[in-house]
């Protein structure tokens, strides 16, 4: 039986990676463990001296720890989708060599998003284990909350790659970090609750893939909190998000890369 194709579009990047790995190291270890002792053990000592009972009862850094994932996981699905996309298309050509052989663009596309997907769990995952290791989770809340992180990344992932596939500048990708991507991360309680900023600004925050991530990330690694609204309504948004993402990048890509 054959491999499909976007599988096969899939293991050419895994197999590049076997090569390059060691290049993300410092982004998958030594990057929680310097945040978690920087916000949260050094700025949570502080936090917690100076607020009686912590952010929502609990410790700074136990509060933050799970937001951190949810936020690594969505920095980490935007940078999937964004430059290494602009790179096949644009720079080194690399898609357009795929389409000369018996793939399509939405073969490209979709094993593409499947790498992303494998990039984004490997990097939850091991920052699920930095978590235990801060004790900021218990094992069984660490690995629970790995799922809604993986969905946040690949939520971000996919609308990211229908935006890269139709821009002819890179310049386009700098403002999408700059614009949406830093203040995402800023603003969308991973660091405090959103009930703290004005009424208009915490809607806002509301319909970002990434406070629905970090909503659902923090309930189920802490049994002791609950979601703003019902899971599902997370869980939809963001499956929503990929699936309408998904079918943008489709056209994008057959738009540049076949028409």
């Amino acid at each position: 039986m054959a491999t499909p194709a976007p599988l096969r579009i899939l293991e050419g990047h895994a197999r590049v990676y076997r090569r390059t790995w060691r290049g993300s190291v410092f982004s998958a270890f030594v990057s929680p463990i310097l945040y978690l002792l920087a916000m949260g053990v050094a700025l949570g000592s502080v936090v917690d001296a100076s607020m009686t009972g912590g952010v929502e009862g609990l410790p700074y850094l136990v509060f933050l720890a799970p937001g951190l994932l949810a936020a690594s996981a969505m920095q980490t699905g935007a940078g999937e989708g964004s430059y290494p996309v602009m790179a096949g298309i644009k720079w080194l050509k690399t898609y357009q060599a795929a389409l000369a052989t018996p793939v399509s663009s939405a073969d490209i596309m979709l094993g593409i998003l499947g790498w992303a997907t494998v990039r984004v769990t490997m990097v939850c995952v091991v920052f699920a284990a930095v978590m235990v290791a801060f004790g900021a989770a218990s094992p069984g809340g660490a690995l629970l909350s790995v799922g809604p992180a993986v969905l946040t990344g690949v939520a971000m992932a996919a609308p990211v790659m229908a935006w890269t596939a139709r821009l002819e500048k890179e310049t386009g990708l700098a403002n999408l970090f700059r614009f949406v991507v830093v203040p995402m991360f800023l603003f969308s309680g991973t660091f405090f609750p959103v009930s703290q900023l004005p009424d208009w600004i915490e809607w806002l925050a509301w319909i970002t893939p990434l406070w629905h991530g970090v909503d659902l990330a923090r309930a189920a690694a802490l049994p002791e909190v609950t979601t703003t609204f019902p899971p599902w309504v997370s869980t939809v948004f963001l499956i929503a998000l990929t699936v309408i993402g998904t079918v943008a990048a489709l056209r994008t890509f057959k738009r540049r890369l076949v028409t």
